[in-house]
């Protein structure tokens, strides 16, 4: 009997697809189950799914594990509906891998320092600590791999909310360029207080610098092009926030999904194949293999739920909205370095907490004027 029901199937394909689908469905079985098999078993104790998504910058250049991009997904399977919480990479830290501490966008690059493979256990923990919620999985993509794999499927479309332009956006591999400055030019900029600041290395390394701009409305974005959307922080006027940086980030994520689920791509089997040899070059994740189409199957059944998006920042001090969030005074506690804590004090995520508990279980929650 199954050997009949497997040729009806074969012939199916051969009719309304052709050979060439047959032989790659064979070579995927997860595309295979996609289709014939919509019943998701991921294994849970309870009703969300949470997952950790990062985004590194990968390459040669320093920091090629520190994570540009922190975002924690919830998904309610009953209720139909995704919660998206970005998290600012300055977040501050106490005692992520030692008694001084960290921001958290260190805590994948430290992990993979103490045990290959520890990255995602160390940042899933400490997120897991900031939101007060148990990560099931994680996923870390280097950027490369999401520029190609947004080529792979023909870019995307996305509404650009205000005319977008950052006149100092880094220009990858030019990160060391001197620019033509002298050696002893250049150690006499680095003993200034302020030559960290990115205008002001802009300004004595224009070379190293570039001017990107969108126009408000639809935008049809390649990869390259989607990923100095998201990974803007200098843009001119209100997109220059971490706020306003988070909200695209989530953008391009709903773009790539409803992209990556449509049937062009889905019943494409050299896209499907192509995405899969990127993906799994440029990903490192704690789902097991076996639980790939599940996450796929996963993806399609939820491609028609509501998705929140949220972001915890230091509010909006033109519009008086409040955050969760304070810059506090540089200082050695910090490193002097520029970073976010929580405004109820250094390492108390209870009302960060509180409020994600409550966007999960009630949505549209609201931050207080005052702690």
């Amino acid at each position: 009997m199954r050997k009949k029901i497997l040729i009806i199937i074969g012939i199916l394909f051969l009719v309304f697809f052709g050979k060439v689908i047959i032989t790659t469905l064979r070579l995927s079985p997860v595309l295979f189950q996609l289709i014939f098999n919509n019943k998701v078993e991921i294994k849970k104790s309870d009703g969300n799914i949470n997952i950790l998504l990062l985004g590194i910058g990968g390459g040669n250049h320093d920091g090629t594990n520190l994570s540009d991009t922190m975002i924690f997904a919830s998904i309610d399977q009953i209720k139909n509906k995704v919660i998206l919480v970005s998290i600012p990479r300055d977040l501050w830290i106490p005692n992520v891998t030692d008694s001084h501490g960290g921001r958290i966008n260190e805590a994948y690059a430290d992990g993979e320092e103490i045990k290959k493979g520890g990255g995602l256990i160390l940042a899933e923990a400490t997120v897991s600590k900031v939101l007060g919620q148990p990560i099931d999985y994680g996923v870390r993509v280097d950027f490369a791999g999401f520029v190609k794999a947004v080529d792979m499927v023909g870019g995307l479309d996305v509404i650009v909310d205000n005319t977008f332009d950052d006149n100092i956006y880094p220009i990858e591999g030019k990160e060391t360029d001197s620019c033509g400055k002298t050696d002893a030019a250049i150690q006499e900029f680095t003993k200034t207080a302020s030559a960290s600041a990115e205008q002001n290395l802009a300004m004595f390394f224009p070379c190293r610098y570039q001017h990107i701009h969108f126009d408000k409305g639809l935008n049809h974005m390649n990869g390259t092009e989607a990923l100095e959307y998201v990974r803007s922080r200098h843009a001119v006027g209100s997109e220059g926030t971490d706020f306003a940086r988070s909200a695209r980030q989530q953008k391009i994520i709903k773009a790539a999904k409803d992209k990556v689920l449509s049937l062009g791509i889905l019943l494409n089997p050299g896209k499907v194949m192509g995405l899969y040899d990127i993906l799994q070059n440029s990903i490192d994740t704690d789902i097991n293999q076996n639980e790939f189409d599940d996450f796929i199957r996963l993806a399609d059944k939820m491609k028609g739920a509501a998705i929140t998006n949220t972001v915890l920042d230091y509010g909006d001090p033109e519009t008086g909205r409040p955050g969760l969030l304070v810059n506090p005074v540089s200082s050695a506690d910090y490193g002097y370095a520029w970073v976010l804590i929580p405004r109820i004090g250094p390492g108390n995520y209870s009302e960060i907490a509180k409020y994600v508990a409550c966007e999960i279980t009630v949505g549209n929650c609201t931050v207080s004027k005052a702690p």
